[in-house]
């Protein structure tokens, strides 16, 4: 059975820095085609911040993340990372970790839909 399990997430002031983990269990890291943060804050839609291809190591930005945001792995930990610098509070959301094993993603990396496996999320809240 998949488990993703998000951490790291906190109270930050404008301008500061968190790590989003995600540790995946239950089938083989190697399983995973491409694993992503997702992020939905209170009345506003779920949306892609960032995705990573597992095997080619192919990442996506969100266009209101780049260059702020890194997203990373560890194959041996079996972990997922998001590295989030220069937050400001339009960066307040729960954060997911997302994680698809069909390989049906294809190029709609930011369709939430087309990962059939979530985390519970980590609130991630950025004080003015």
């Amino acid at each position: 059975q998949v488990q993703l399990v998000e951490s790291g997430g906190g109270s930050v002031q404008a301008g500061g820095s968190l790590r989003l983990s995600c540790a995946a269990s239950g089938v083989p890291y190697s399983s995973y085609s491409i694993m992503g943060w997702f992020r939905q804050a209170p009345g506003k839609a779920r949306e892609a911040v960032a995705t990573i291809w597992r095997h080619a190591g192919t990442t996506h930005y969100a266009d209101s993340v780049k260059g702020r945001f890194t997203i990373s792995q560890d194959n041996a930990k079996n972990t997922l990372y998001l590295q989030m610098s220069g937050l400001n509070p339009e960066d307040t959301a729960m954060y997911y970790c997302a994680a698809d094993l069909s390989g049906r993603v294809g190029r709609w990396w930011n369709d939430g839909a087309r990962y059939n496996y979530w985390g519970q999320g980590t609130q991630v809240t950025v004080s003015s």
